[in-house]
């Protein structure tokens, strides 16, 4: 007979050690023990973000056998599933939304495990878990985002509401060449992109793929300038702090693809990447100087080079922005799992995510079909 599991939360990943950790994940940079430990020594999360780790580990004796990166929220904001107009609701019905548990990423829009286990009857107990933490704490609920399609229906089954929005992804037609990829485009489409990559490049300088020991301090103080610039249009205050970067540096080099414009010598915009083991995450891009359609090469079209290059199944660009459409990144499902302790808000949320779920089903039909791809038949 087996021994019984028993749950642990931890808060700060420091406290679990990351080979116990990272021999539960399936390689995704975002999950990885390094990832979330770079987010909380540089002071990303943590003490005054309203993003309080709570990592929550499943024990069989004294072997790790499951975790799940948690948070406390005391805000909604860097989780890009958004629930701003459910918060309040929540507080017009005469509930505090805040404190709520996010089992997820940080600032990070990519797909991938979250109950991190092979065995489906840990991961029910994670969820189990993540309910229970709720309710003794006064939480408000559990929300897991960018989970997989397979977790979605796991969660359901364990009475979690699923919730499919969507981002737009390129996908990988085993495409030999970026010719290739062009040759499954409608001709007008195709010749839009040569023209623009054309125009890109007459930026007057040069482009440059850095990852692993190419990647030097000069380059990250570079990036900086750009985050912070990109940072401080979209979100009024950037969420990394420079020390994240330098931990990445330290860590994570292998992990990261920088994709860098250099113009006299000098780094003018750059766009930064995270590789999986088998898609590329686009995840920040920024610039100091403006020149035509270089944030679309930086972006699209140089991580799809990279991702045929590598044989890469697709690549992630992040949250929003329909312009990915024109660039061959198709609408793909994005899944989530939510659920509150009010009985009452937790049915009238069933009801709305039933009518969003369908209304997003024909926004993806209608997103693909007048994407730029040849028609067939």
């Amino acid at each position: 007979m087996s021994a019984p599991l028993t749950l642990t939360t931890h808060p700060a990943i420091a406290a679990i050690p990351p080979d116990r950790w990272d021999a539960l994940g399936d390689g995704n940079p975002f999950t990885a023990h390094r990832f979330l430990h770079a987010l909380e020594s540089s002071g990303s999360v943590g003490k005054g973000t309203g993003w309080q780790p709570l990592h929550l580990t499943v024990e069989r004796g004294d072997e790790i056998v499951g975790a799940a990166p948690l948070y406390a929220k005391s805000h909604s904001q860097g989780e890009y599933i958004f629930d701003h107009a459910w918060a309040q609701a929540y507080l017009r019905a005469g509930g505090d939304y805040y404190p709520k548990l996010q089992c997820a990423v940080p600032f990070t829009p990519a797909t991938g495990a979250r109950l991190l286990s092979p065995d489906p009857a840990v991961r029910q107990a994670l969820l189990a878990g993540m309910t229970q933490i709720a309710e003794r704490g006064g939480a408000s609920g559990v929300h897991v985002t960018f989970c997989t399609e397979a977790e979605a229906g796991l969660g359901a089954d364990a009475g979690f509401l699923p919730r499919v929005t969507q981002q737009f992804h390129w996908f990988n037609r085993d495409y030999q060449a970026y010719d290739d990829f062009l040759a499954d485009l409608s001709s007008r489409k195709r010749k839009a992109l040569r023209k623009e990559r054309q125009r890109a490049r007459e930026f007057g300088g040069t482009i440059r793929h850095l990852t692993g020991d190419d990647l030097r301090p000069e380059h990250w103080d570079a990036f900086w300038v750009f985050y912070q610039d990109t940072g401080s249009r979209k979100w009024g205050t950037p969420y990394l702090t420079r020390a994240f970067f330098d931990e990445v540096q330290r860590t994570m080099r292998d992990d990261v693809l920088l994709v860098l414009a250099e113009r006299d010598g000098r780094p003018v915009a750059g766009a930064l990447n995270f590789i999986g083991p088998d898609a590329l995450y686009g995840r920040y891009w920024g610039c100091v100087e403006d020149h035509a359609f270089l944030h679309f090469e930086l972006c699209y079209h140089q991580a799809i080079d990279y991702a045929i290059a590598h044989g890469l199944a697709r690549v992630e660009a992040g949250a929003q922005g329909e312009h990915k459409l024109a660039r061959g990144y198709l609408p793909a499902e994005i899944h989530s799992l939510h659920w509150v302790r009010d009985e009452g808000f937790l049915r009238a949320l069933a009801e709305y995510l039933d009518q969003e779920r369908a209304a997003m089903g024909q926004e993806i039909e209608f997103l693909t079909d007048w994407g730029p791809f040849r028609k067939s038949g």
